[in-house]
Order: C-alpha cells, then structure tokens, then sequence
C-alpha cells in the first residue's frame, strides 16, 4: 500500500483561507473543516494526511522528513532558513513586514528594534548600515516603544489598525509576505509522480482565485 502524502498545515487564520483553495484544486478539505482536536487526519482515500501544526512548527516537520509538503508564511521561512524546496505561492495570507514607530518621533542613529524576527530585522539595519541593537519579543510587539523598551519595531502589519490604535506609523516595508507550499528536497523527487499533480491542482487553484 502506497504511503500517504503527508502535508503539515498551520493551525488559525490560515487554515481558514487554505480550506477554499483546496475545495477549488479538487482535494479533499473534509479534514481541514473537522471540529475536533485530533493532530492528524488523513482523507477518506487515504491518500493525503493532514497534519495540525503551530505555524511556526510546519517548516521543521517538511525540512526533517516528518512532512512531505507544509503550508508556510515567507516571513517564518526568512527567519528560520530552512533548507526547503518552495514549488508556489499560494497567494494567500498577504501582509507586509514593516519597520514601525511613535508617530511624529525622531528616530536616533543608533536604534533599538524589537521584534519577533531578530534575523531579518538584523540583515535589514546591516544593509542600510544601520548598526541597530535588536531584542528579541515574542508578544505585543507593539508595546515596547510605547514603555521605552524600543525606538522602533519589526512585526507584521495586515491593516495598520493596531498601529494606528496605538499612534505608531509604518517608516518603510522591509518584505511582503505571503503564504507559500514547502516541500522536503528528498521527498520531491522521491515522490514526485504524487506530489507534482498536486502542486499543480494547486497552481490552477490559486490562478483562478486571482481572476
């Protein structure tokens, strides 16, 4: 019996828009809708499990083997490095990574930054050779200028209501950020004549979503 295809899908809002796009590529989105708390489901025909992650979890099951293929945030896949193979863009979960502050406040030379991503706020001050000191925050990020613990932050911006809310503004877009499909290397060409119909169940999907 041929082993499934296991694909690591993120818990919360996501999951909420992969489901429509799954129903459009033809697959089987039962499992994705059940309202119960079991972490692995597979379809009715067994070809295809479904595995219920925390979003920031999918890319290390898929890049040590434990998932065929994930559904991923670019911004969770900048930070971490995972050695992935990323065949789409899914086109879904838009936002931007934005460099934020106080409104109307001069920003010093030497910044501080908190964020959730110290990566990728780091490479982005380097490159415009900005030596910034980043702490690290995984929480609010929109707090800490407003208690003094930052100058500016880093963080995933949607709306811009919270920033609003909170009188901070975006300075500049350091990414844009949407939802990709992942793939472990070996299984992509190990499993390739299961996977590669189903990417582009997918691509298809995810074309005709954007007419």
């Amino acid at each position: 019996m041929t082993r499934p295809l296991t694909i690591a899908v993120p818990k919360g809002r996501i999951l909420k828009d992969l489901i429509p796009l799954v129903r459009r590529a033809g697959l089987d989105s039962a499992p994705l809708e059940a309202s119960d708390r079991r972490l692995v489901r597979p379809t009715a025909d067994g070809a295809i499990r479904y595995v219920f992650l925390k979003p920031d979890d999918v890319p290390t099951y898929v890049e040590y083997g434990a998932a065929d293929l994930g559904v991923s945030g670019r911004d969770t896949l900048l930070e971490r490095r995972h050695d992935l193979y990323t065949p789409l863009d899914l086109g879904i979960g838009r936002c931007r990574l934005v460099v934020a502050g106080p409104e109307q406040t001069e920003v010093p030379d030497l910044p501080r930054v908190a964020t959730k991503y110290p990566r990728i706020a780091g490479d982005h001050f380097a490159s415009k050779g900005v030596v910034a000191e980043i702490i690290p925050v995984h929480g609010s990020v929109e707090l800490a200028p407003l208690v003094g613990l930052s100058h500016l932050i880093v963080d995933i911006v949607e709306t811009g209501s919270t920033l609003r809310e909170n009188r901070l503004e975006v300075l500049e877009t350091v990414t844009e950020v949407s939802t990709l499909l992942v793939a472990n290397r070996a299984s992509y060409k190990l499993r390739s004549d299961a996977i590669r119909p189903l990417v582009e169940r997918l691509r298809a999907a995810t074309a005709g979503a954007g007419r």
